[in-house]
């Protein structure tokens, strides 16, 4: 595989209607990339309008919404001559990373591609190589899928450009894709509040032991009149609660920014260890028709020395 050179952040402004429209028929009106070079650091640009395969004249809700007038697309080249562009500006697929902010930009360059018979070999290419970016922010750090513009803030950080402006969108992308991996601790802090304490205070100096004790709280509750033998049915129950109390908290482990405790970290990892042995007893006796799960010495101890 080609060496990492550069990624490439892009949107879509599509067809749009406030009376509703099928995903298939909301093709592509304007396309927006920003590359940045991994070794310069320099951003660059791309901006075209698309003229659609379908001669309608945009609702008056899209031309408000988006700035794009029948004027813009009559004049402009059609999707198969714009994509050959991006790829020109791109300047090597194999040395790219692609990325946007939801994959429903990804599935329009898919749809399109294929309405306009662009080879599919070229759009497998970048396929591989694309990340969702919304969705790793909204596991990592937000939990909810925010918009870029809320995302922007947790960083306090203003929104550049015009809004529905696809270029725009993709460079504000960028600016939130850097500032994740350049401020870890606000990320973790901001992870916190979203997926352990809601609507609570958090700041470095009681994290941690606001961390342990919601924990602890959490696993106690969901354990606190746990037998050594249950019914399946209720052992599946258990499975899928503990399941959603490792997405809780699973993100303290990767501590990019080093400010959760080897206390904090170790409690987690428990917790993790505790849910693997569950699911791993539970197959087990759900492969051996078992109507009764019965929870091994380790198990138990380790539910003990969380509480």
């Amino acid at each position: 595989m080609a060496e990492l050179k550069q990624f490439i952040f892009f949107d879509f402004e599509m067809k749009c209607d406030d009376k509703g429209m099928d995903y298939e028929s909301m093709e592509a009106i304007r396309l927006g990339a920003v590359k940045y070079d991994l070794e310069t650091k320099r951003v660059s640009h791309f901006d075209r309008h698309i003229k659609p395969s379908t001669h309608e004249p945009l609702s008056d809700f899209c031309k408000r919404l988006t700035g794009i007038t029948d004027q813009d697309l009559a004049t402009a080249d059609p999707f198969p001559q714009v994509f050959r562009e991006l790829l020109y500006w791109v300047g090597g697929v194999k040395k790219s990373r692609f990325f946007s902010w939801s994959k429903s930009d990804m599935t329009r360059l898919k749809l399109d591609s294929t309405l306009n018979g662009v080879p599919s070999v070229t759009i497998e290419k970048i396929e591989s190589r694309y990340v969702d970016f919304q969705e790793i922010f909204s596991r990592r750090v937000s939990k909810d899928h925010l918009s870029v513009e809320n995302a922007l803030t947790l960083y306090g950080i203003d929104f550049t450009g015009d809004a529905h402006n696809p270029m725009y969108d993709a460079y504000n992308t960028l600016q939130i894709f850097l500032n994740y991996y350049s401020q870890p601790l606000t990320s973790d802090i901001e992870m916190v509040k979203a997926f352990i304490l809601p609507g609570e205070k958090v700041d470095i100096h009681t994290i941690n032991d606001k961390v342990s004790k919601a924990l602890v709280r959490d696993f106690t509750s969901l354990t606190e009149n746990l037998h050594f033998a249950f019914r399946l049915r209720d052992a599946k129950k258990l499975l899928k609660k503990i399941s959603k109390l490792v997405r809780k908290y699973e993100n303290v482990l990767l501590n990019r920014s080093g400010i959760f405790t080897q206390d904090v970290q170790q409690l987690v990892q428990q917790l993790v260890t505790f849910h693997e042995n569950l699911k791993d007893s539970y197959q087990e006796h759900f492969v051996s028709s078992s109507r009764i799960m019965i929870l091994d010495d380790h198990s138990l101890h380790a539910v003990k020395k969380m509480k």
